[in-house]
């Protein structure tokens, strides 16, 4: 028997259709093997060692601890067993360098006494498999030394400076080579929003009526001068660059021309330029590209694009009980196609479009700074399978996805488009100043490849006018175009976008940051650090993300630099092409040695009794004129003015981001704080003060005030009402929150109404449905509350079909504390501002896995980041799933 090991069950369940019953496939469900991610998993024999925290032996070769963490001791035991009574072991672990780590470390813990192949294939299909098993090889060593080095390389660096933030910013933050990088590009993008100076410049727009239909031409340029554009104009400033000539218009002129242009006829015909233009097709898509594109057009994040990727490339069930890959490897920065899929696509398109369409095999070089080329692009196994073959048996996610990625890598070895292309320059003489306006229009002659990737495109047609003739006026008769009217338009220089997930990962890739296994678990890490946040889709800075970067850039610059990350990224090549020493290349990196200057471990020694507590700048008092500044408390974000006296600090809300907090908005917030300080009155029960204060989670009425150590009471505030709106009999009445109703006469429990974290409710034993209005919960009667809770209690937000395994349904319900997702038997939260609607099958198959692995547990309090447990790591286990 010949045992073969992938790392995932559904690439297991793919392959073994292929194989013969000489053929064993199983699962290592990932790595099997890493560095401790906890302090409790150090083993006792390095736990005195000074370097026992980093698990890296940097006083000898950064020689890695490695261990085998407890939730794949099992499953090491399992595929020991298998191994023995094996007659040969395939590893067929993915084709880059995780992959071949997973094998090696496969190797290095199972030590078989059989023979050991290792075998790699792009694509989960036959003939691919067959290949693989006619061309096997032994594990790369080169690749292992890469990946282990970068491996230990984000250890040392996340490791050591980690607890830099932990002592001067807040505990349980994380810095990473590439994550720090990234966070450092997002907070210098908001940076250079908030040093915008937005300016206003004016043009006007002609309506012109023509046979062919109306159109638009707009003014360009006054008696020869061109006018202002937004790229004329310095975005630190507002103000016109200096070396601009151009014609700034403002409201009141351009208006004037707008009211006297239309009458100033004729216009006169002053340039008309027509041309064939080419258009070429996009290359087929990398992983960065299918992200950017899935994003953009399906709206999908990075994380789930990759989620569905991943199951397109594991196989769905096609018929007969065979079970095939439908996309190649969807990690890869290549845009090469192999020779069989160039002449499959070929003679797919000559039969389906003819051969205009196909003029010979297009062949493509990524311009990406650190592409490995080490993949084919991304393509459909079989170009001949369409998205309407394989749509039956897809989800709705899986075939949008599947679409893009065959449209895409059809197109790409299309003909080019061919358009006519024209643009058409009229001229108003009003008051013996010459008006120039232009229209451009565009005429698909050919449609090549858009034939497959066109869109919604429509041909714009302009009339057809030579130079001299005449609009609008006399001999307007001979043109058939007239002018209908003009109005001014206003336009404004607008700040840098933010980056989208998408986007920021397009930045890194052309800066050679990361890898395309790297991209999403970088994002997935600033938003679970809560460094940055989602925004309208866009990537906005938290208050903790900024100063994390403004210690980082200010005492450890070199680490957080764009060109820094990218020559790490170099040397780990060079490493994997047998180029470099690893060892020499960390000593350098660590120590500086061999000529690197100071390395990072002296220069944390060496910064760390000068740094301070990192502030945030806001803007001055408009009245006072003292600096208003942000800082990060242990547990909350506040902000002070002057010295931070009494009245002159005020918490932040959580939900409050740094372009909504202006000067005039802190003193707003500090001006609430000091009214809050006054008690709204005394409850005549308890002979307390009752207030109403703004704390980091929203405003909340509370009694008395804290003794002994005990917590005063408080209930938060119902959404869109703040402290202004309350006064004590409101105040009072969410006091006297939870309100019991009476007893259930079937059940003997008690009945309840109150005001929760997702709204107002009643609960009877456990069990809870949300009232529709905010008041009702002081007005509903037991009755009320028991035709409520007898109806049907389940609010099924989205069906996901079969769990693989049990055959259990999968659903997406809303609960009493959110969404959460179910097989019938586990319940598992989806994460905070996850969209029940976007959740995969894949992911929810993750959450749940999640679940389980935690065993049962207490339900954490309001506000809880997590339970107890050993010391977490700083830079997160990087453990490939």
């Amino acid at each position: 028997m010949k045992l073969v090991i992938v790392e995932s069950p559904a690439k297991a369940r793919t392959i073994e259709k292929f194989l013969g019953s000489e053929y064993q496939v199983e699962a290592s469900y990932g790595h099997i093997r890493d560095l401790p991610g906890s302090a409790d998993e150090i083993p006792a024999r390095v736990r005195a060692q000074p370097w026992a925290t980093l698990a890296v032996d940097v006083e000898h070769d950064f020689a890695p601890i490695y261990v085998v963490p407890k939730d794949s001791q099992k499953r090491v035991r399992e595929l020991r067993k298998m191994v023995s009574a094996a007659d040969e072991l395939l590893l067929a672990t993915d084709e880059d360098r995780e992959g071949e780590s997973i094998s090696w470390h496969l190797v290095e813990v199972l030590e078989p006494k059989v023979p050991v192949r290792r075998i790699t294939f792009h694509e989960i299909t036959r003939s691919a498999l067959e290949e693989a098993l006619a061309n096997p090889r032994a594990v790369d060593e080169q690749l292992v030394r890469a990946q282990e080095t970068r491996r230990i390389l984000d250890r040392l660096y996340g490791y050591s400076l980690s607890p830099v933030l932990w002592k001067k910013v807040r505990t349980k933050l994380s810095a990473g080579r590439v994550q720090s990088v990234a966070l450092r590009l997002v907070v210098e993008r908001e940076e250079e929003r908030q040093a915008f100076h937005t300016a206003e410049y004016w043009d006007v727009r002609a309506r012109l009526a023509a046979p062919q239909g109306e159109l638009t031409a707009d003014l360009v340029a006054i008696d020869g001068t061109r006018l202002a554009s937004g790229k004329d104009f310095d975005a630190d400033s507002g103000q016109l660059l200096a070396d601009a000539a151009v014609r700034l218009l403002g409201e009141q002129e351009a208006t004037a021309i707008a009211q006297a242009a239309p009458a100033a006829t004729p216009w006169v015909v002053t340039r008309v330029e027509r041309k064939e233009t080419r258009q070429r097709p996009a290359p087929p898509f990398t992983t960065s590209t299918l992200q950017q594109a899935a994003s953009s057009r399906l709206r999908m994040s990075p994380k789930q694009t990759m989620a569905v990727a991943q199951r397109l490339y594991e196989g769905i069930e096609l018929g007969g009980g065979e079970r095939e890959g439908l996309i190649t490897y969807m990690r890869t920065d290549s845009l090469t196609l192999s020779e069989k899929a160039l002449a499959d696509a070929g003679g797919y398109i000559r039969e389906t479009f003819g051969d205009a369409y196909h003029g010979g095999a297009r062949r493509y070089r990524t311009s990406a700074k650190s592409a490995q080329e080490a993949h084919e692009a991304i393509r459909p196994t079989e170009i001949t399978r369409t998205p309407e073959a394989v749509a039956p048996r897809l989800q709705r996610e899986e075939l949008a996805l599947y679409r893009l990625i065959w449209e895409r890598a059809v197109a790409s070895q299309m003909s080019d488009a061919l358009l006519d292309n024209s643009t058409l320059e009229l001229t108003a003489t009003v008051n013996d100043t010459a008006h120039t306006f232009r229209a451009t229009g565009s005429i698909l002659r050919f449609p090549g490849f858009l034939r497959v990737a066109g869109g919604d495109r429509q041909d714009v047609i302009l009339p057809p006018l030579e130079e001299g003739d005449r609009v609008g006026g006399a001999g307007a008769a001979d043109t058939g175009v007239r002018v209908l009217g003009a109005a001014p338009e206003r336009h404004e220089t607008r700040p840098p976008a933010r980056y989208t997930e998408a986007s920021l990962i397009k930045k890194l890739e052309e800066e050679g940051i990361g890898r395309p296994s790297t991209y999403t678990p970088t994002l997935s890490t600033l938003q679970d650090r809560e460094y940055v946040i989602k925004k309208a889709g866009y990537l906005v800075p938290t208050f903790v993300g900024m100063a994390v970067i403004h210690l980082l850039r200010r005492h450890f610059p070199q680490y957080v630099d764009v060109k820094f990350t990218a020559r790490m990224e170099e040397a780990l090549d060079d490493i994997a092409a047998g180029e470099r020493d690893w060892k020499d290349f960390l000593a350098s990196f660590y120590f500086g040695e061999g000529g690197h200057g100071v390395g990072l471990a002296q220069r944390i020694d060496d910064e760390l009794p000068k740094i301070e507590y990192p502030s945030i700048r806001v803007g001055d008092d408009p009245e006072s004129g003292q600096p208003i500044e942000v800082r990060i408390g242990r547990s909350n974000v506040y902000v002070q003015r002057g010295e931070g006296g009494e009245g002159d600090r005020v918490t932040l809300p959580v939900d409050l981001l740094i372009d909504e907090l202006t000067a005039e908005k802190v003193l707003e917030l500090l001006a609430a704080r000091s009214r809050a300080e006054e008690p709204l009155g005394t409850d005549p029960e308890s002979g307390q003060q009752v207030y109403a204060r703004l704390g980091p989670y929203g405003a909340y009425v509370q009694l008395g005030e804290s003794a002994d150590g005990a917590k005063p009471k408080r209930v938060s505030l119902p959404r869109g009402k703040g402290v202004d709106d309350v006064d004590l009999d409101y105040a009072l009445r969410l006091l006297a929150l939870p309100r019991v109703l009476g007893t259930d006469p079937d059940s003997g429990s008690p009945v309840t109404a109150g005001l929760g974290r997702y709204g107002p409710y009643v609960e009877r034993g456990g069990r809870y449905k949300n009232l529709r209005q905010e008041d009702e919960v002081f007005t509903v009667t037991l009755e009320q509350a028991l035709a409520l809770l007898a109806q049907a209690g389940r609010t099924v937000l989205k069906e996901l079909g079969p769990h693989p395994d049990t055959g259990r349904t999968l659903e997406v319900l809303s609960g009493r504390y959110g969404p959460y997702v179910t097989d019938g038997k586990t319940n598992a939260s989806l994460p905070r501002g996850a969209d029940p609607e976007a959740l995969s099958r894949e992911e929810a198959l993750a959450l749940l896995a999640e679940r389980e692995k935690k065993g049962p547990g207490k339900r954490p309090r309001r506000g809880a980041k997590g339970g107890k447990g050993g010391k977490k790591s700083p830079a997160g286990k990087g453990r490939k799933k």
